[in-house]
C-alpha cells in the first residue's frame, strides 16, 4: 500500500473518523464493555477503581507521610480532594499511553487479513479513556461533597480544560502505536515514562513548591499546565487560563497531525514486520 497524500490534509484524522464513525462507535462500546466482561461488579469497577486508588495515594502521602497541600487556597480542601483532582487528569493520559503500543501489535489480523482503516484505532481507545475520565469526575464530585461539603459550578468547564490533553493523547497514540511495531521495547519503558510524568508534575506537588533548580522539569511536563487548570475549575472555583489553553491546544493539534501523518506514512511496512 502506497502513501496517500490525502493523509497530509490537516483535517484528515477527523475526516477518517467521520467516514468510519459507526465502526468507531461499535469499537468504543466493545472497549468499555469488554474491560469488565466476566467481573461480578461489572461496570461498577469504573467507579470503584479510581476511588480505591485515591484512598491509596491519600493514605500514602496524606497520612503516612503527613502530606499537606502547600498552596494557600487548599486550606479549606481535604488533601484527598486536591490530590485526586490531579489524578483525574493523569489517568486520562496514562490510559492512552499504556494501551497505545498494543494497538497495532495486538491486532495483526487488522493489518494482514482485512482491509481495515488502522488510523481509527486510537479513537475508540481515547473515547473509552474519556468515559472512564467521566467516571473519575463523578467519584471526585462525591468525594468533595463528602469531605469538603462543597461544589463549584466551574467544574462544568472541565471538558474544555481536558480537550487539549485529549488531543495530545490522540497524537501519542498514533506515535506509540507505530513505534511499537518497529521497536517492541517501547512497551517495556512506557510504564516508567508514565510514572515519571506523574511524579514530576503538579499532580503530586505544585511546581511553585519545587526547588527552583528543578522547577523547569515540572513546568515542561505536559501534564502540569492541564492539572493546574483542572484543579482551578474543580477545586479552587476559578476560571481557567483561556489564552494558555488555546496555545496548548494549538501545539497539541500540530503534534497530533504530525503523528497521524507519520503513522499513515509508516503503516505500509506494518504487514512486513508483523
Amino acid at each position: 500500500m502506497g502513501f496517500d497524500n490525502r493523509m497530509l490534509f490537516p483535517l484528515a484524522p477527523l475526516r477518517e473518523l467521520w467516514s468510519h464513525r459507526a465502526l468507531v462507535a461499535e469499537l468504543t462500546k466493545r472497549e468499555i464493555s469488554g474491560r469488565y466482561r466476566g467481573a461480578s461488579l461489572g461496570i461498577f469497577w469504573s467507579l470503584a477503581n479510581p476511588l480505591l486508588l485515591s484512598w491509596i495515594y491519600t493514605f500514602a502521602f496524606g497520612t503516612v507521610m503527613n502530606g499537606r497541600w502547600p498552596e494557600p487556597q487548599a486550606a479549606n480542601s481535604h488533601f484527598a480532594v486536591v490530590l485526586f483532582s490531579g489524578l483525574v487528569v493523569y489517568f486520562l493520559l496514562s490510559e492512552c499511553m499504556m494501551r497505545a503500543p498494543d494497538l497495532i501489535v495486538g491486532n495483526p489480523a487488522f493489518v494482514k487479513r482485512v482491509v481495515f482503516p488502522l488510523g481509527i484505532l486510537p479513537w475508540p481507545m481515547l473515547l473509552s479513556a474519556l468515559f472512564h475520565c467521566l467516571m473519575n469526575v463523578l467519584v471526585f464530585i462525591g468525594l468533595r461533597l463528602l469531605l469538603d461539603h462543597a461544589f463549584d459550578w466551574t467544574i462544568v468547564l472541565l471538558p474544555l480544560v481536558l480537550l487539549p490533553l485529549a488531543i495530545v493523547a490522540l497524537g501519542l497514540s498514533w506515535l506509540l502505536a507505530a513505534l511499537a511495531v518497529y521497536l517492541r521495547d517501547i512497551q517495556q519503558v512506557i510504564g516508567m515514562i508514565s510514572m515519571a510524568l506523574l511524579f514530576l508534575s503538579s499532580a503530586m506537588v505544585p511546581a511553585a513548591s519545587v526547588p527552583e533548580k528543578y522547577r523547569l522539569v515540572f513546568l515542561l511536563n505536559p501534564l502540569s499546565f492541564i492539572v493546574d487548570q483542572a484543579r482551578a475549575v474543580m477545586v479552587w472555583g476559578a476560571l481557567p487560563d483561556w489564552r494558555g489553553l488555546a496555545l496548548y491546544a494549538l501545539v497539541a493539534a500540530c503534534f497530533a497531525w504530525l503523528s497521524y501523518a507519520w503513522f499513515a506514512y509508516v503503516r505500509k511496512g506494518f504487514a512486513d514486520v508483523l
